[in-house]
């Protein structure tokens, strides 16, 4: 029988709607071609990449009666020609003009009658380069049975994009009679399952029912001017448009400010309250502030983030005092209970040679950027804290990450995405998925990768997304924001560079 979606891969498909689509995307900016790359060969080299993966051939079929979730069967009449596209900016084909198709496109629904996934080769940039603009559905990517289409795309070495022979042939779709059975099976093999499949379907007829209450209750959130886990300027009523911004930073400038932290002597961080807070000892006492602890690369990023959405708030007029905080949820690597606990996600890749990796998992960790603290250091050793007492120290490292076989960052987004799914979004505020890249050039068939970007999906009542990579040097963001409720969007991306320029600076002068 088909292979079934399991209830988080389904519940993507339940929650989508034209104004929170849940598919996700990545923005690859090429060198310009040597001998000439046009939308033929890409098809070619689509082709190729994806012959040995089934699930970019398939595509759902619901069963009769919502009986059980939907399957995927391989498509009879699948066409890469409807999934490999050519488009062109106008001149000058300028990065402003890139990132306005990006919002154009990201957006827009993949078709289910068809493989969830689609790829544009876009032409006309600036200097004779190229873009590739991708989209993969969430119910596909679970880094087991299909990866993301970005990290299909990649490889360490020019490649031709020659297509292997033809071996492949689409098996008969099951009929409607084989479907309930299949259901039938599962139902005797696995009855929880069946129970919450119906229940899902009883729970989006109750949310169809309620869906003007849900837009009263977005509209009360964005009417709020609190900052903090129950209210943020980010809590939008989320339309159907979007708006995309680019940043890219050097990572030189990332490593700097950790080992310039690492080199001074150790501070303890500023007394707060909240989530980042003050220790209570016993009988409610407060216990002096903990030792920081020691900076990761992923740490200064967050760091730039909380200096980024402190800038624009202010820029924005609205008011941020000591306790400030954007609740986020950020989605880490940590290695398996019974691997090496001591391990923290250090840039350089600690990993003796040799070493065997342990298994890994992706999860949830809520984290309060210290939006409304003025200093950036102290700002930066309070996320370190926060993050070091969430994942228990198991992190894997960056350089870790980067050779993993099958966890390329396209891959880690789409997990990251996938763990941000799971959880109520009245939560948290913001998502950020950060996935180290390899520190060496990469290829999309012949033609050199200058830039990769995420495009991380919005959910319902959160009016921006964040994805930060790495790559050969460069430390990329990918804004995603809704088009009405964060139309200053330019400047966010602005302060980011901004934040960084600050946390050099202060790591740089002589400490106290």
């Amino acid at each position: 029988m088909p292979e079934r979606l399991s209830a988080l891969d389904a519940s993507f498909l339940y929650l989508e709607d034209a104004s929170t689509v849940m598919h996700i995307g990545s923005v690859m900016v090429l060198e310009p071609p040597p001998e000439g790359f046009d939308v033929e060969d890409l098809a070619r080299w689509v082709g190729a990449r994806i012959a040995y993966i089934p699930r970019y051939r398939q595509r759902l079929r619901s069963v009769p009666g919502h009986l059980a979730n939907p399957v995927w069967v391989d498509d009879e009449r699948f066409d890469l020609a409807h999934h490999v596209r050519r488009t062109a900016l106008p001149r000058p084909g300028s990065p402003d003009q890139l990132a306005e198709l990006v919002a154009r496109v990201q957006p827009r629904r993949l078709d289910r009658t068809r493989p969830l996934w689609e790829v544009y080769l876009v032409e006309g940039l600036e200097g004779g380069g190229l873009a590739v603009i991708t989209k993969t559905h969430q119910a596909m990517v679970d880094g087991v049975a299909a990866v993301d289409l970005g990290h299909v795309l990649w490889d360490d070495a020019p490649g031709s994009g020659a297509v292997p022979g033809t071996t492949w042939r689409p098996a008969p779709e099951p009929t409607p009679v084989e479907l309930v059975a299949g259901a039938v099976v599962d139902a005797v093999r696995r009855p929880p399952e069946v129970l919450e499949a119906l229940r899902s379907g009883a729970a989006g007829l109750r949310a169809s029912l309620h869906r003007a209450a849900g837009t009263a209750s977005g509209l009360a959130r964005a009417a709020s001017t609190a900052t903090g886990p129950q209210g943020s300027p980010l809590d939008v009523v989320v339309g159907e448009q979007r708006r995309f911004a680019a940043v890219d930073t050097d990572l030189d400038d990332y490593r700097t400010v950790r080992s310039a932290l690492e080199a001074r002597p150790r501070r303890r961080a500023a007394p707060r309250t909240g989530r980042l807070g003050q220790q209570r000892g016993a009988g409610g006492q407060a216990e002096p502030p903990r030792l920081s602890t020691r900076t990761d690369l992923h740490d200064v990023v967050l760091g730039v983030l909380a200096g980024a959405l402190r800038g624009w708030m202010l820029a924005r007029g609205l008011p941020v005092g000591p306790s400030t905080v954007v609740r986020t949820l950020v989605p880490v690597s940590v290695r398996s209970a019974d691997g090496d606990a001591g391990g923290g996600a250090r840039e350089p890749g600690e990993a003796p040679t040799g070493a065997v990796l342990p298994a890994t998992s992706v999860v949830g960790h809520l984290v309060d950027l210290p939006v409304g603290e003025p200093d950036p250091v102290v700002r930066l050793q309070q996320l370190s804290f926060a993050m070091r007492d969430g994942a228990g120290g198991r992190r894997v490292g960056a350089r870790q990450l980067a050779g993993l076989a099958g966890f390329a960052p396209p891959t880690l987004h789409s997990l990251g995405v996938r763990v941000a799914g799971s959880l109520s979004h009245r939560v948290f505020n913001l998502v950020v998925t950060n996935a180290p890249g390899p520190q060496h050039p990469l290829y999309v068939g012949p033609v050199r990768l200058r830039a990769a970007y995420p495009v991380i999906p919005l959910a319902a009542g959160q009016g921006l997304a964040v994805g930060v990579t790495s790559y050969d040097g460069v430390v990329s963001y990918g804004l995603n924001a809704d088009r009405d409720g964060v139309p200053d969007l330019d400047v966010l991306a602005a302060c980011v560079t901004d934040a960084l320029a600050e946390l050099v600076d202060a790591t740089a002068a002589p400490s106290r």
